[in-house]
């Protein structure tokens, strides 16, 4: 046996993975609430002594990889020119490496911007803007804004590239930390986010880390080589694509439902299925995360149930004929949010834990897909979309402490199909459920850095 350790510092719980690399199968799994606040160690060596009485005939650990969102994991702002151009690069940069991002910025940054940077609780501003041979006034403009105001974080510079030496003057004379990367935007509508994620991903591990007080975690556990998000994103990748001769599932969805945030990931193209559909807008990523910080089930539970009136909670709510009035709904939710481990144990409670993942589920759909727009011209309608077609997809993966722990998750993914008043969202059609009931999503996309064809058989094998 050579037991190989998976550890996940969760912004809640703290989640190990023992995989036996010679049987190649898990051992075993197991978590503890994550203790950021005093000693990020005190939840991991609880995990650990929970998967050693489970399984003492684990022995020795051979090897430890790791990844963290402990501490609200990795909080970034994007900095572009237009809006629906480098902005929105800027921001899938980020969002592809693992980050939640606070603020999206456009055009010529003031003194209200600077003032919002400098009260966030920001890790990395990655700084967009103008196409390569474009506009570079306007990031030059905010590069000295940046500078001006000594801001006390990493910079990454991913704009035009005319623009780069002047950058790289006022940084240095600044004597800011500053990584200039080619252009997120080279070309208009053309995307190109690797560089720029590298470097966030090497930041994160060389500084942010350490910043949040996860670095003393790395004496046992080795370099926490990622944030969980991107971990989770290049195992959905993997289980899409396949490695060599084990194939893979093709286009899927996984949908993470968490404490603080929903996240979605697809993996597809995503282009249009009709003919007589023409694609608008910002190229897509093959591989495509979006992140809604007001849907979650504990810390923005507040947040997500201001979405909805009761009278639409009840939609969602399935228990008995049950109507739960503003208050009732106001006092369930604050018990949430002040007890963030908080587990339902009546049928009621499970009923509206439901409730909110539904909403999870149903909302950040909306914000993921893609969309059709018909234009009524003379020559007659024409169809635009915007975003990703993804009618086909294949397999629907669901994640999250509600999906793994409520019986009827399936029921909660379902409203990933919800098509009634959405007749425009590209949602998918006829998909799959999967539910990822070990939670190693995170586990193994760390896993396959080294053993990519192990990491895929076991999703394979693990997802129900």
């Amino acid at each position: 046996m050579r037991p190989h350790l998976l550890v996940d510092f969760g912004s809640t719980y703290t989640k190990l993975t023992a995989v036996d690399l010679d049987d190649e199968e898990i051992i075993g799994t197991s978590r503890a609430m994550t203790t950021v606040k005093t000693d990020v160690l005190e939840g991991f060596n609880q995990a650990m002594e929970k998967l050693q009485n489970a399984h003492p005939e684990m022995g020795e650990i051979e090897g430890v990889s790791a990844c963290s969102s402990a501490a609200g994991g990795l909080k970034m702002a994007a900095i572009g020119l237009v809006e629906e151009l480098t902005a929105e690069a800027a921001k899938r940069a980020c969002l592809g490496a693992g980050a939640l991002v606070e603020e999206v910025y456009t055009f010529r940054l003031g003194k209200k911007e600077i003032k919002q940077l400098k009260n966030k609780p920001i890790d990395i501003i990655l700084l967009a803007g103008g196409t390569d041979g474009g506009n570079s006034d306007v990031i030059i403009h905010n590069a000295k804004k940046l500078a001006e105001a000594s801001l006390d974080v990493p910079i990454i510079v991913a704009g035009n590239k005319d623009a780069a030496d002047e950058i790289d003057a006022i940084f240095s004379a600044a004597t800011l930390e500053y990584h200039i990367v080619d252009n997120v935007m080279p070309k208009l509508k053309k995307l190109n986010v690797d560089p720029a994620k590298k470097i966030i991903r090497k930041i994160f591990i060389d500084k942010i880390i350490e910043a949040k007080g996860i670095k003393q975690a790395e004496e046992k556990t080795g370099q926490i080589i990622m944030p969980t998000p991107e971990s989770v994103l290049m195992a959905a990748e993997l289980l899409s694509k396949g490695h060599e001769d084990e194939v893979g599932f093709g286009e899927l969805m996984v949908v993470d439902i968490g404490g603080a945030t929903t996240d979605v990931h697809t993996i597809g193209e995503g282009y249009p299925k009709r003919t007589e559909v023409i694609l608008k807008g910002l190229q897509e990523p093959f591989a495509k995360r979006t992140v809604e910080g007001d849907l979650g089930m504990r810390y923005s539970a507040n947040a997500l149930v201001g979405l909805v009136s009761p009278y639409e909670f009840q939609q969602y709510y399935d228990y008995e004929d049950k109507d739960y009035s503003e208050a009732q709904i106001e006092q369930s939710v604050e018990k949430r949010q002040e007890n963030v481990d908080y587990l339902p144990e009546s049928d009621e409670e499970k009923a509206f834990d439901q409730a909110l993942a539904r909403i999870c589920a149903d909302y950040s759909m909306s914000r993921h897909v893609g969309t059709v727009e018909v234009v009524y011209t003379p020559l007659g309608n024409m169809y635009y979309q915007t975003g990703k077609d993804l009618t086909d997809i294949k397999y629907v993966i669901g994640t999250g402490g509600v999906l793994i722990n409520q019986p009827n998750s399936k029921e909660i993914l379902r409203e990933v199909n919800k098509k009634s008043n959405k007749k425009l969202e590209l949602r998918p059609s006829d998909a799959e459920f999967l539910i990822d009931e070990h939670y190693i999503m995170a586990a193994m996309g760390l896993l396959s850095q080294k053993h990519p064809r192990l990491a895929l058989k076991l999703l394979k094998r693990h997802l129900k």
